[in-house]
């Protein structure tokens, strides 16, 4: 049986990460609480520096092809702190797209293992799109 250690660091980001998501998503549904929504940015931001390593982070962030991505990042969380939750979400929605766009492929193909998500990713019109994804792989 192979045993896969993580360190606790990664442990503790992962649980940060999970815990940004979830104030977010209460300071969502609180009508953008910007308490929620302040403290959900830094637990996911502390998060994914703890889960990957800061130097990755830095680097994944700093590529010249994400600054689409990480400067619209960095106004939507200044927008957020100053009290305008709702314009910084929506920025910080958009960047989230620009950012992570690499990875639509990737999460299409995983759910795509799904029995139920299968069936509704085959008859969508994204089956369309990601059809040509169906017997590759992709590095996860």
């Amino acid at each position: 049986m192979v045993c896969f250690e993580t360190s606790d660091l990664k442990n503790i980001g992962k649980g940060l990460t999970g815990f940004g998501m979830i104030f977010t998503l209460v300071g969502i549904m609180l009508f953008f609480d910007r308490g929620f929504l302040v403290i959900g940015n830094i637990f996911l931001l502390l998060g994914v520096i703890l889960t990957f390593g800061p130097n990755y982070t830095l680097q994944f962030f700093l590529k010249p092809q994400n600054y689409k991505g990480t400067l619209p990042l960095a106004v939507g969380f200044v927008f957020v702190i100053t009290g305008w939750p709702i314009v910084g979400m929506f920025v910080e929605a958009c960047c989230f797209i620009f950012l992570f766009r690499g990875f639509w492929p990737t999460l299409v193909v995983s759910l795509r293992k799904l029995p139920i998500l299968n069936m509704m990713l085959r008859y969508s019109y994204e089956s369309k799109y990601y059809g040509r994804l169906k017997g590759k792989r992709v590095p996860v």
